[in-house]
């Protein structure tokens, strides 16, 4: 079977993307639920950073990662009724990503929301935003340790 590839506008200029890696959230991402379908974006082959671009809006980009990059010790909880959404058979389909935020300007203070993982069957390609309230895992995750004050 032939790849179908459709070219897109990203905040990364225009990608060609194989349609069939286009993901889809039935209930979009918090505050973007009027958004379902996504690309997941290679920033740089040596980055560890993504870019998941809206297909619709060429403007909306979320910055993620795959936490246990970060973290060896990252758990999420998936319910009985998130695991229907997205169709998954075994836990081992599930790709988790987590959105980064780095300040204008300000690389080193980048933090990982470790609070609204991103769930993707890499399967189907259904994706679901899973929120999390374990106090271990805060939405503010600093990828570098802040400095010690000074005495």
């Amino acid at each position: 079977m032939a790849r179908k590839e459709i070219t897109i506008q990203s905040r990364l200029g225009e990608r060609t993307v194989d349609s069939s890696r286009i993901i889809h959230f039935p209930k979009g991402l918090i505050g973007l639920e009027n958004r379902h379908d996504f690309a997941l974006l290679k920033i740089r082959e040596d980055s560890p950073f993504m870019l998941l671009q809206c297909l619709k809006d060429p403007k909306l980009g979320l910055l993620v990662t795959d936490p246990f990059a970060f973290l060896d010790d990252y758990e999420i909880q998936i319910g009985d009724a998130e695991q229907r959404i997205l169709r998954i058979e075994n836990i081992r389909q599930l790709a988790i990503l987590v959105t980064v935020t780095i300040p204008p300007g300000k690389p080193g203070e980048a933090v990982l929301n470790l609070t609204g993982p991103i769930c993707v069957n890499s399967k189907s390609r259904i994706g679901l935003q899973v929120p999390q309230t374990d106090p271990r895992f805060p939405s503010h995750y600093a990828l570098t340790p802040a400095p010690a004050p000074e005495q």
